[in-house]
């Protein structure tokens, strides 16, 4: 494919991404309230006894529900769109590679909804759990939509993010790019990133930071047994070509030597 040919095929497949999430949308939006309700529920029930969500803008609670139908959207048709993501890919694949792309995009999926989940049911009781604690009789907690919200998106997806470096280590992996023994060399580094990538992904908290942290050091350490199971060294075209390659150098070396020999 020329260059041309890739941004054609990007502008097609962002196409169908924005497409999915805008199905998503019409379909979440009605819903837009009671799913709103299921998002904040752990912060709901960390909240001290009469405190109540407040927006201070006259559009804040429009424009909050419109992201939760837009969030919702996406999680709802993530498959299609990580299809469309790995389809994009996949010219750049070989044929025995290319038979991974629909698993690929499905567990692509699982894992995003997955990372969610676990921000949802682990990380939010304990990180709310943990915020309210200092409201007190002369400190009242009285979060704001936006804000609320804001958090909660920006928890949500960065999870559903760092849950794929599985699978982006198997990707990796069968392309012969990264070695279970690179990851295990690398790990100190590795532990770095991790620190940093949690510290960007979430809000200026300590808790916060550790909370997806730990996660995902332990998503590396599983990254390396998927490197180990499916990694492989070189495609096996590319390995007799390369075979090739090295008997026409040798024959074309045994011929430079044997001509002064002619010669003389």
């Amino acid at each position: 494919m020329t260059l041309r040919d890739h941004f054609t095929e990007l502008r097609k497949r962002l196409f169908w991404c924005f497409a999915f999430a805008i199905v998503g949308f019409a379909i979440c939006y009605p819903f837009a309230q009671e799913i709103f309700t299921i998002l904040v529920h752990p912060l709901d029930a960390a909240l001290p006894a009469g405190s109540k969500f407040q927006y201070t803008a006259a559009h804040e609670a429009f424009f909050t529900f419109m992201k939760v139908a837009f969030i919702a959207g996406i999680f709802l048709t993530s498959p299609f769109i990580f299809y469309q993501i790995w389809a994009f890919i996949a010219p750049g694949l070989y044929d025995s590679e290319k038979m991974f792309v629909v698993p690929v995009s499905i567990a692509s999926a699982v894992f995003f909804i997955g990372g969610g989940a676990f921000c949802y049911f682990v990380v939010f009781p304990f990180a709310f759990e943990f915020f309210m604690q200092y409201s007190n009789d002369r400190i009242i907690a009285m979060p704001t939509l936006n804000e609320s919200f804001g958090f909660v998106l920006q928890m949500l997806v960065a999870f559903g993010l760092v849950f794929e470096l599985p699978l982006f280590v198997f990707f990796l992996a069968r392309l012969g790019l990264v070695t279970a023994d690179f990851l295990r060399q690398t790990r100190r580094y590795a532990i770095l990133v991790i620190v940093i990538v949690a510290a960007i992904l979430t809000p200026p908290d300590v808790i916060s930071q550790a909370l997806m942290a730990a996660p995902l050091y332990l998503l590396y350490e599983f990254s390396i047994l998927v490197a180990q199971v499916f990694g492989k060294n070189k495609p096996k075209d590319t390995e007799d070509e390369e075979d090739e390659e090295d008997e026409e150098d040798e024959d074309e070396a045994e011929e430079g030597t044997t001509k002064p020999d002619s010669a003389a």
